[in-house]
């Protein structure tokens, strides 16, 4: 029988309660480091067999054009209220990209790329999700093709992922140092960044609690009350951070908060992110790099 850390049913990282943690410092002393994910998403239109859908979408048809338009009205039209939304505010993204899309749309990807911004791989569409229901060997392979994919279709190599729609096998952390890959951004479970066991994959959160796509589309969230649990859920993180460094992210779906009727109350939050000082702003690579020369000037933390 496999022996776990105390309170683990699993071995992929240690167990350590926050209070037991030696005080994690951000660069110039900010108290908050802040990510802003953009998802930058599309649907296949002939998902290979086996495919896992969206458990959300299962009642619809196979083809469905309101579905597929969805994501497609961010691509053609909210990303470009998004885009010069965070100009403004002088703040760059990291782009959870699916390999469909930068290849489908590399206008996009050359609007990324000259923001500076960093483009990390996604999987391979939003109907083609990567999970544990396939073989070990298919999703190695997928996983594979979708890096390689983003890779060529960018002219940029990430060290990083993150899965489409939160769906990660326990298998994942190894295949993607396997892939030579640093970080993810999947697991919802700490507020501080941390090395996973094994792979030495820093994990960077990902709060499902204010993403969007949760609040606004699956819990039917009034809109006005939007920027309110954001923001709640930031100053509760700075505060926090002032005694021992937290890590706020925002995630934006363009086909969803680039709507006409959404994009004031998207502003509302980023100016407020923007103008606080004493803050961080960092994409996901530049967090994962702070935690590995961490480690390496520390390995004993």
């Amino acid at each position: 029988m496999a022996s776990y850390p105390s309170g683990m049913d699993h071995s992929l990282y240690a167990w350590s309660p926050l209070p037991k943690r030696a005080r994690l410092a951000w660069p110039q002393g900010a108290n908050l480091a802040v990510c802003i994910n953009l998802f930058f998403e599309t649907m296949g239109y002939t998902p290979r067999p086996g495919s896992l859908r969206d458990a959300r979408w299962k009642e619809r048809f196979e083809h469905d054009c309101r579905l597929y338009t969805w994501y497609e009205y961010g691509n053609r039209v909210g990303i470009f209220r998004i885009l010069p939304l965070l100009d403004k505010y002088g703040l760059k993204a990291t782009v959870a990209a699916n390999a469909e899309a930068c290849e489908r749309f590399p206008y996009l990807v050359n609007e990324f790329v000259r923001r500076g911004y960093e483009i990390v791989p996604h999987g391979l569409a939003a109907n083609e999700i990567i999970s544990s229901r396939m073989p070990e060997e298919a999703e190695r392979s997928a996983v594979a093709e979708a890096i390689n994919r983003v890779s060529v279709a960018t002219g940029t190599e990430s060290q990083g992922w993150i899965s489409q729609d939160y769906v990660a096998s326990l298998r994942l952390p190894d295949l993607l140092a396997e892939q030579g890959l640093r970080y993810v951004v999947d697991w919802p479970n700490d507020e501080q960044p941390y090395l996973m066991s094994g792979s030495r994959l820093v994990s960077i959160p990902n709060y499902a609690e204010w993403d969007d796509m949760r609040l606004l589309w699956d819990r039917r969230l009034q809109m006005p009350r939007y920027p309110q649990i954001v923001g709640d859920a930031f100053t509760q993180l700075y505060r926090d951070g002032a005694e021992n460094g937290r890590l706020f992210s925002i995630n934006i779906h363009p086909w969803l908060l680039g709507a006409a009727h959404r994009i004031r109350y998207l502003e509302s939050v980023v100016e407020k992110i923007a103008t606080t000082p004493n803050l961080w702003h960092a994409t996901a690579g530049q967090v994962a790099n702070h935690m590995h020369a961490r480690v390496a000037s520390n390995p004993d933390n």
